[in-house]
């Protein structure tokens, strides 16, 4: 038992080198994915409309089954209802 602690406490004060362990977010893949690419359009629809809100004062957005003019004081002007063939199932802009 006494060898074992010995054994124990000499390689836990030894300095050798621990080999660390890659994490696979450190890692750039060569890749597209899904998730990659969904986040990248996110982020550049947000700073497009952030870039037009401050050029023009409005985004033209649809918004619960409307074409919309939304400007940035926050009110919203209807511009066209838009048609929608199956009404079972919601809009996929909305």
């Amino acid at each position: 038992m006494a060898t074992v602690k010995k054994a124990i406490a000499k390689n836990s004060t030894s300095k050798k080198a621990v080999a660390k362990r890659k994490h696979a977010t450190s890692s750039k893949p060569n890749y597209l994915t899904k998730r990659i690419l969904t986040k990248a359009a996110k982020n550049g629809f947000a700073s497009a409309a952030i870039a037009t809100m401050e050029i023009m004062g409005f985004n033209v957005i649809v918004h619960r089954g409307w074409v919309v003019k939304k400007f940035a004081d926050g009110h919203i002007e209807r511009i066209k209802k838009l048609q929608t063939t199956n009404t079972s199932t919601p809009i996929a802009l909305d």
